[in-house]
Order: structure tokens, then C-alpha cells, then sequence
């Protein structure tokens, strides 16, 4: 009897085990090029804080991988603990989706050289980014100019950069309105209206609520969306 209730025990253990295994439905693998000895960080904002979902110790090898559980997409946050080193370029957002993804980056150039794979909406926020990223050359340009239009104090230099960078303000947003318009049926669509956008006029941010799928609609920032906008109507 003995033996058979320890036998039974083993077994349920054996089984709650592997219940907890399959809960993981993020599989991570990746590889920082170069980095031998140091910390890897899966991390996501809860409130405003960074909260630490899994903590990768490497030891001599650049690969890793990670299994966690997310209810759904979600940023989550790849941070490297470089030890000494005063280095800034130390977190790698990512959009996480449940399933197989791969990060593969270096040490060297943590941020710019990662090349992430395996979600839908990492993919979509990546398009977005590259369309930022054009805007914000024109902004930067404008801004030199109007530094160097101040120094010789020319109002109508002045003039016509203010006027520029409002144009470039406003297409900048309609850009990112109708991207997330497009990508209703992708959690990065209300990411996009709550961090890039917010301070939109409240009918575009409407029209982003309405484009939304219904799975979208009742994913963590589309609910985020939904309530930031009824804050929004009641204040004004």
C-alpha cells in the first residue's frame, strides 16, 4: 500500500508538472551575439513599472530561451544587465504573441540589430516603426533649420519652419491613424492609438475604437483604448 500511494503521488506531481509546462504558450529562443557573461530580462509594464516574467543567466553561451505564460499579445521588454558598462542600449522592445518566437541580436548593437520573428503584430509594428522613423528625419531636419534660421533671426525662415513641422505633425498622425485603422484585426492597432497617438482629436481615436475586432476590442489595449476614450469624452 505504501508503495502504491507513493507511486500515486510521484504520478500527480509528474502530472502537475506538465500541466504547468503546457501553460507556457510563448516559446522563446534567440541569441546575443557576442554577449558571454550577463543577465537577459522578459519583462512588461505593469501600472508603470517593468515586472520581470523570466530572468536567463549567460554563462559562456549567447543562445537562450525562455517559456512564459501571456493571456494574449502583449509588449513585452527583452533587458540586458551589461554589469559595469555605462551603456544605454540596453532594452529591446517586442510584441509578443502566444507561440514560437526568435530574437536574435548583438551585444554590440542591442537595439538596432535585432531581428525578431514569429508574431504577426511584431511584424505590423515594425511597418510602423519605419514610418516614424521617416517623420521623425523630416522633424529632426526642420529642427536643425530653425535652430540656424534663429541665428541669423529670420522671422520669415522662422515662419515657414513652424508652418512645416505643424504639416509634419499632422501627417505624422494621420499616417499613424490610418495604419491603425487598417490593422483593426491586430492588438497593435489600439498599442498605436494609446502610446504614438493619444492626444489625437477624439473622433480619430473613435474611428480606431470602431475599426477594432471584436477580439481586439476585448484584448488588454483595446479595452485600455475603450476606457481611455470614455475618460476623454467625460473631460472634455
Amino acid at each position: 500500500m505504501k508503495k502504491i500511494l507513493i507511486a500515486a503521488f510521484a504520478f500527480s506531481a509528474l502530472v502537475a508538472c506538465n500541466k504547468k509546462e503546457n501553460d507556457k504558450n510563448l516559446h522563446i529562443t534567440g541569441k546575443v551575439e557576442g554577449l558571454k557573461q550577463g543577465e537577459l530580462y522578459i519583462q512588461h509594464i505593469v501600472d508603470t513599472s517593468l515586472v520581470t516574467l523570466d530572468s536567463i543567466t549567460i554563462d559562456g553561451n549567447s543562445n537562450f530561451k525562455s517559456d512564459i505564460q501571456i493571456p494574449e499579445a502583449e509588449m513585452l521588454y527583452l533587458s540586458l544587465n551589461r554589469g559595469t558598462s555605462n551603456s544605454l542600449d540596453n532594452i529591446l522592445p517586442f510584441f509578443a504573441e502566444p507561440g514560437n518566437m526568435t530574437i536574435e541580436t548583438t551585444l554590440k548593437e542591442f537595439y538596432a540589430k535585432a531581428k525578431i520573428t514569429g508574431s504577426k503584430n511584431n511584424d505590423l509594428y515594425n511597418d510602423f516603426k519605419k514610418i516614424k522613423m521617416r517623420y521623425n528625419d523630416e522633424k529632426n531636419k526642420t529642427f536643425s533649420l530653425t535652430i540656424l534660421a534663429r541665428k541669423i533671426n529670420s522671422a520669415q525662415k522662422l515662419d515657414s519652419l513652424n508652418q512645416r513641422a505643424d504639416k509634419l505633425t499632422m501627417r505624422s498622425y494621420l499616417d499613424a491613424i490610418n495604419f491603425a485603422v487598417n490593422n483593426g484585426k491586430h492588438e497593435v492597432a489600439p498599442y498605436i492609438a494609446l502610446t504614438e497617438i493619444y492626444d489625437a482629436n477624439i473622433k480619430y481615436l473613435d474611428t480606431i475604437q470602431k475599426s477594432m475586432s471584436p477580439e481586439v476590442a476585448k484584448s488588454k489595449y483595446g479595452k485600455q483604448l475603450t476606457e481611455f476614450i470614455a475618460k476623454r469624452k467625460a473631460s472634455e
